[in-house]
């Protein structure tokens, strides 16, 4: 895979093309200073990012479409240049409330299509436009939902010229079947993102993505920030892995560009969070030196089968109504039962806790 700071798309099986590293945006809204995320984009552009991930759910596609469209007017890049990556949010599952809530990111942007819009995650809340729903003694409002209906709502946008291509996130294989095999199937999802890093390589779960032309894309590729009220900060920090060092010392490069060079190299798309400008630029500088097969090997046998970033444990007395449904219940089966085979891996995620954004 030749790839450079100039030319790193890969392709996807719709055949339109991804750059394989991209800038995370997901701040804490109450935490992050307004513009923030606007000058990081536009530096991140001007660095050579041509990916951006966000979703609405951010509270910050405003900013993310202000930085877009004030690079368009300088002349630094153009409209196709530009990948945008948007997500379907658990509350508007529904298939009348799919497009609807497409049209708020594209409103909000000022864009006329998203490059991507991928389902954020395999279950759902009860719909609506609150993010987080809750009854009155704060347990989580959960929602059995028609995964098989959704994707054919998307299906429509995508012939509606709203967005290029379709994907999913947190899926694991069962779920990703789900729509592979959905009778009537129009277009399959190009992608599924995914926590993945040195220590959850994913490795069963990118072989089955392989074999069916989805490419993985990585988040929280260097192993998240270690805020313990969505990070299991009982693992040691990513970044400080003595191997991950030594072979950066070798490189002239830090453990952050050795863990994005080796997902990379796997063919899995990396986008990685920073709003700081000697990071965003450092993230980016890996396109200069390359790791050795058996330097790969090594990277690999750190791998621990257990996620950083906790996701919710949902719960349900019902189980899913039908092949295509996935109640909480549904999610909750699919966990770590076979750690190959789901997107958790060996570490069930903790209870009522709030589902991670992207790191």
């Amino acid at each position: 895979m030749d790839l450079t700071a100039a030319n790193h798309r890969i392709l996807l099986s719709d055949g339109n093309s991804i750059p394989i590293i991209g800038l995370g945006t997901y701040s804490e809204p109450k935490l992050t200073s307004k513009g923030s995320c606007k000058t990081s984009v536009k530096m991140a552009i001007d660095v050579g990012y041509r990916h951006i991930d966000g979703a609405y759910s951010y509270q910050n596609e405003n900013e993310v479409g202000e930085a877009i469209r004030e690079k368009i007017a300088e002349g630094r890049v153009k409209r196709e240049d530009i990948f945008y990556c948007g997500k379907l949010w658990a509350t508007h599952f529904e298939p009348e409330r799919v497009r609807p809530y497409l049209e708020k990111t594209l409103k909000t942007l000022q864009l006329d299509y998203v490059d991507l819009y991928i389902i954020e995650m395999p279950m759902a809340f009860k719909p609506g436009d609150e993010f987080y729903p809750k009854d009155e003694y704060g347990n989580w409002l959960y929602h059995n939902s028609n995964l098989c209906a959704t994707w054919e709502a998307l299906e429509a946008c995508k012939d509606a010229g709203l967005v290029k291509s379709l994907g999913v996130s947190n899926f694991n294989r069962r779920q990703l079947e789900l729509i592979l095999n959905k009778p009537g199937l129009k277009y399959k999802p190009v992608s599924n993102q995914v926590e993945c890093h040195p220590y959850f390589t994913q490795r069963k779960l990118l072989e089955f993505c392989q074999q069916h032309d989805i490419v993985i894309v990585a988040y929280s590729p260097l192993g998240t920030s270690r805020n313990p009220l969505w990070v299991n900060v009982s693992i040691p920090p990513l970044l400080k892995d003595e191997l991950l060092n030594s072979l950066g010392k070798k490189y002239n490069k830090t453990a952050a560009q050795v863990a994005l060079r080796f997902n990379i190299q796997r063919g899995i798309v990396v986008i990685p969070k920073s709003f700081e400008p000697t990071l965003i630029k450092e993230n980016f500088q890996i396109f200069d030196f390359s790791l050795t097969e058996e330097e790969m090997k090594s990277i690999e046998a750190l791998n621990k089968d257990v996620r950083l970033v906790d996701l919710l444990l949902v719960r349900s007395p019902n189980p899913p109504d039908g092949p295509c449904s996935v109640s909480d219940k549904g999610w909750r089966r699919n966990l770590p039962i076979d750690p190959a085979l789901s997107v958790t891996g060996g570490s069930a995620p903790t209870p009522n806790r709030r589902y991670p954004e992207r790191d």
